[in-house]
């Protein structure tokens, strides 16, 4: 459970790091750049310290990173704009722990207690609590019925993708590989990280090809529409058609958004869900948001509400009675 709440950690400091390199390089260097960064620190490891691409469960972890840093990241690119933040994180934290645990006991027939069942449920509701929108603290953005859509699509891609990481793991152990290790771990989110980078590259490049095809310019809006794959709709655009100015790269900000991401959080989600299933591991993460509440406070001034903090706190009380539990 300590690998879970690492993850979470990583994940919520990660996000700091996230925003300031999208806003320094734009969504699609930014993304490429840290999965470049986290891919060459991540081989690094996995050949000489780890066991490379020897393991038994190589191609599940990559079908991982298919269906959880594929799949499931343009679910969320498509989410936000029409969701808000809020309710995409929500949605997506709060539905993938059950998809995971319902897949799981379906698939590789593992059961959890009733006092963890519950516990998590606990955990989902104070985060539900933390970050639903509210009259006092609305959505950004207004709500579109399609949003949930591609919501419920990032959801089950963050679920399943765990389910896939979880039949990799026991597949290794069955194998006589050591498993419940950062070792494993760090292999692990490699090969989940490599996958997750050939999809996305080759995403961009598809979506590259589509703005240069004749068809696209011959139906471009006169305010030059633009299609990204963050968002996955048309975004008018309405400065001139000049190309922007490519800005200087950030070197150290994408190293460090690489780093805490990519390496320590997967590598940390890696090792949690080779050591418990991931109805127990998922709903720790899913309180990635909250450990983020007190960075934000303390680095950008973003005072929480009463009633975050009474969600955090709730979360938080489940993380430790579902730790306890048995």
């Amino acid at each position: 459970m300590l690998a879970s709440f690492l993850a979470a950690f990583f994940f919520a400091l990660n996000a700091t790091f996230s925003g300031r390199n999208a806003r320094a390089h734009g969504p699609a260097r930014a993304n490429i750049g840290r999965l470049i960064v986290a891919a060459i620190l991540l081989g690094a490891f996995a050949h000489t310290l780890g066991h490379g691409f020897t393991s038994a469960s190589v191609g599940w972890f990559f079908l991982s990173g298919v269906i959880g840093m594929g799949l499931g990241d343009l679910g969320v690119y498509a989410a936000l704009p029409l969701l808000g933040s809020r309710l995409t994180v929500l949605m997506t934290q709060c539905l993938a722990a059950p998809i995971a645990a319902g897949g799981e006991w379906l698939w590789l027939d593992t059961r959890l207690t009733g006092t963890q069942i519950f516990w998590g449920l606990v955990i989902l509701a104070g985060v539900a609590l933390a970050l639903m929108p509210s009259k006092a603290s609305p959505a950004k953005v207004a709500i579109k019925p399609i949003g949930f859509l591609f919501g419920l699509i990032a959801a089950a891609g963050q679920g399943l993708g765990a389910l896939v990481s979880r039949k990799g793991g026991l597949i290794a152990d069955a194998a006589g590989e050591a498993t419940h290790n950062a070792t494993f771990g760090l292999n692990a989110a490699y090969q989940r990280i490599l996958a997750g980078l050939i999809f996305a590259s080759l995403w961009f490049l598809a979506l590259r090809l589509l703005r240069r095809s004749p068809a696209a310019s011959t139906h471009a809006a006169p305010s030059h529409a633009t299609i990204t794959p963050e968002k996955c709709h048309v975004i008018r655009d309405t400065s001139p058609a000049v190309p922007p100015a490519v800005a200087p790269l950030n070197v150290r900000l994408i190293f460090a958004n690489g780093l805490i991401g990519p390496v320590l959080g997967v590598g940390s989600y890696q090792w949690a869900l080779a050591t418990a299933p991931s109805g127990l591991v998922l709903p720790i993460v899913a309180t990635t948001p909250l450990f983020a509440i007190p960075l934000a406070w303390w680095l950008e001034g973003d005072k929480p509400s009463r009633r975050t903090l009474i969600g955090s706190i709730v979360a938080v009380a489940g993380c430790i009675a579902l730790t306890l539990s048995r």
